[in-house]
């Protein structure tokens, strides 16, 4: 069951220059900031720290080389929800077009994709 939007991922091809200019020029705060190997893997920002929606700013070749059927030209948006594993299958049975259900740090999470071939991701945070 979905039961918020929870992040809208912006796919972009400097995550430091785009973050710098939402948090410089429109006031946004950096939420959270993930590096590994000195490497950014993402970068959440908000108008304020505590709102439950935000925006990660998501690398945009990087998410490409891991999903390449990907259409990285419209925003994907995480949805949070509950029994994240059963929402998986009943997607599958209904033959929606769904990627790998994946445990990352952040949760169990899988995406799927609409008629169009915009993508949507579900997380059980």
């Amino acid at each position: 069951m979905i039961e918020k939007i929870g992040q809208v991922m912006l796919y972009v091809e400097n995550q430091a220059a785009v973050r710098d200019f939402w948090v410089e020029k429109l006031d946004f705060v950096v939420v959270s900031e993930e590096v590994v190997n000195g490497e950014i893997q993402w970068i959440e920002i908000a108008p304020t720290k505590g709102l439950e929606t935000s925006f990660v700013l998501q690398n945009k070749k990087k998410v490409a080389e891991m999903n390449p059927d990907m259409n990285l030209g419209t925003p994907s948006i995480l949805l949070f929800g509950k029994n994240v594993a059963e929402l998986y299958e009943t997607y599958k049975n209904k033959g929606i077009t769904v990627g790998d259900l994946v445990d990352l740090p952040i949760g169990l999470v899988f995406n799927f994709a609409d008629i169009e071939g915009n993508y949507f991701a579900v997380c059980e945070k």
